[in-house]
């Protein structure tokens, strides 16, 4: 597969760094056969999550859904509220990246693997202010063993309107221990104590 890196064949757009560069020997990303289906809402993975959590009363409240076409790809949406200011009446550049990584994130819906975020390189291409509806658009470009890697664009006015800002990122393929181990306590036994077991397997599925 071809290596090219995208960022270079976009004008005034600063190259990748190595390490989000495909190696030669990646592979084409290859859809779940039980991922959900295309235009299917995937749901929060985590109610108390910042990015998609219905329990955070001031995250993203971020929704996704499985990319319509070939490929590994979803779309979200998200709302920038006054919560989510940096200056005055515009959206934090932090806010903005979380909405990112969280919808590069959920891309693992459609691999049916459990990823974190490895590497994040974020472009900041025009101000989003506050009110506005950012459409986000995400994409797995390649796999290279435990290693995915994939790109992601949110746009303002629109789904096809001008780019606001950007993202390539690495993620790393990991066991569910890896969120046992290192997870507070308090939550772990809590996700695990939930009687319902869609909601206690959703809270490890997938984690951006």
């Amino acid at each position: 597969m071809s290596t090219d890196n995208p960022r270079e064949a976009t004008p005034g757009r600063p190259a990748a760094s190595a390490a989000l560069t495909p190696p030669a020997d990646a592979i084409a990303p290859l859809r779940h056969p039980e991922a959900p289906a295309p235009g299917e809402l995937l749901g929060a993975h985590y109610e108390h999550c910042f990015g998609c959590g219905e329990g955070q009363p001031h995250g993203l409240h971020l929704a996704a859904r499985a990319g319509e076409g070939p490929g590994v790809r979803v779309s979200a949406e998200f709302t920038v509220k006054p919560a989510h200011q940096g200056a005055p009446g515009l959206a934090h550049g932090g806010v903005l990246a979380t909405a990112l990584d969280e919808t590069l994130g959920s891309l693992q819906w459609l691999l049916r693997v459990i990823a974190v975020t490895g590497r994040l390189e974020t472009d900041f291409v025009r101000p989003v202010p506050v009110g506005t509806v950012l459409h986000l658009d995400a994409e797995v470009t390649a796999v290279h063993g435990r290693k995915i890697y994939s790109t992601a664009t949110g746009r303002i006015g629109g789904p096809t309107g001008p780019v606001a800002v950007r993202a390539d990122a690495l993620f790393i393929e990991v066991k569910v221990d890896h969120f046992i181990d290192n997870g507070r306590p308090e939550e772990i036994q809590a996700a695990m104590a939930d009687p319902d077991q869609v909601r206690r397997a959703r809270a490890f599925e997938v984690n951006p």
